[in-house]
């Protein structure tokens, strides 16, 4: 969770929503940047002495609702004919994206540790998950074009 990462993926967001990316592929950026900021928040709270358990919580909470509440109040969360397998695109899209950025990074520490704790190539730590993000949007895209 660095600042390079975090930015990647903010671009990826401002970008998706800029070109009129479906929202399926929209959500899988917002999702990841809101794991982002959870992550961040958690480690500023950790700093403050504050339970690790009580600030991951408390953080996750907080981001989801300052970000769902507003999509869902002015209508964009919930629309009947932005829906895919019954459950609305954008959402579909940030709880995807909010399991695949986790998943990139435990799968970056994954490889480090196989390989005696280093990584495989520079910005391995920035890349995979990134890409892992990427992949996901390609693909989707790929299915409902």
């Amino acid at each position: 969770m660095c600042p390079v990462c975090t930015f990647g993926v903010a671009v990826g967001v401002g970008l998706s929503r800029y070109l009129g990316v479906d929202d399926l592929i929209s959500g899988i950026w917002i999702g990841a940047l809101l794991i982002y900021l959870v992550l961040w928040t958690t480690v500023w709270l950790k700093k403050k002495n504050i339970n690790i358990w009580i600030a991951s919580i408390t953080s996750l909470i907080f981001w989801y609702f300052l970000t769902l509440w507003p999509l869902h109040y002015y209508k964009i969360l919930g629309h009947p004919l932005n829906k895919i397998f019954g459950i609305d695109k954008l959402l579909a899209g940030i709880i995807l994206g909010s399991i695949l950025l986790p998943l990139g990074i435990y799968l970056s520490e994954f490889l480090k540790k196989k390989n005696n704790n280093k990584v495989l190539f520079p910005f391995q730590k920035v890349f995979i998950p990134i890409f892992l993000l990427l992949v996901a949007s390609l693909l989707i895209y790929l299915l409902i074009s």
